[in-house]
């Protein structure tokens, strides 16, 4: 589900020429989706989901790269406000699911996650290139349920399960106080 942002007309200064001008408003129509995080790793030539602290540059770039309108003013970008920012970041970071996946602590190997990985990810599990628009939260979802659909829980994973099962029963009967 893309995002509109409003972006308010302001006085911007050109440090070039050394003269300040007036934006119009713009609306961006924004998508964090896997199209948007290729079109970023392509230029950066950085994993986008491994890379915690990106710069300013690199943030406006993302912005940018998730803009699905066309013709869209590059100071546009630059004319973003906090409150802009904070819907965006608000957008980012929604699960855009009701769906979770019990992942018990495993304190193992974390794999290095880049676009191309999530595309290979769509072809094992056969999900329809067409999703590479969604949200990518919601799409990261999807390849969790598909992982632990095609993959049986290991004895390690059955004995967390049980005992995952133990402790909310408990929990339960000790809300309704019975003994069980």
């Amino acid at each position: 589900m893309p995002l509109p942002i409003h972006v308010k007309a302001v006085e911007l200064f050109n440090q070039a020429t050394g003269t300040f001008y007036y934006t119009d408003p713009q609306t961006l129509i924004l998508e964090h989706s896997l199209v948007s995080i290729s079109k970023w790793e392509s230029k950066w030539h950085k994993m986008y989901l491994e890379t915690p602290n990106k710069t300013a540059d690199e943030l406006i770039d993302y912005v940018r790269c998730m803009t699905i309108n066309k013709n869209v003013p590059d100071y546009v970008y630059y004319a973003l406000s906090q409150e802009n920012i904070d819907e965006i970041v608000r957008y980012m970071n929604d699960p855009m699911t009701a769906s979770s996946v019990y992942e018990p602590n495993s304190g193992g190997h974390h794999e290095l996650v880049s676009s191309e990985l999530i595309y290979y990810w769509m072809i094992a599990y056969n999900i329809p290139v067409e999703f590479e628009k969604w949200h990518i939260n919601r799409l990261l979802m999807l390849i969790k349920i598909c992982s632990k659909k095609n993959s049986k829980p290991s004895k390690k994973d059955k004995a967390a399960m049980d005992r995952r099962r133990a402790e909310i029963n408990r929990q339960r009967l000790a809300k309704m106080k019975q003994r069980g």
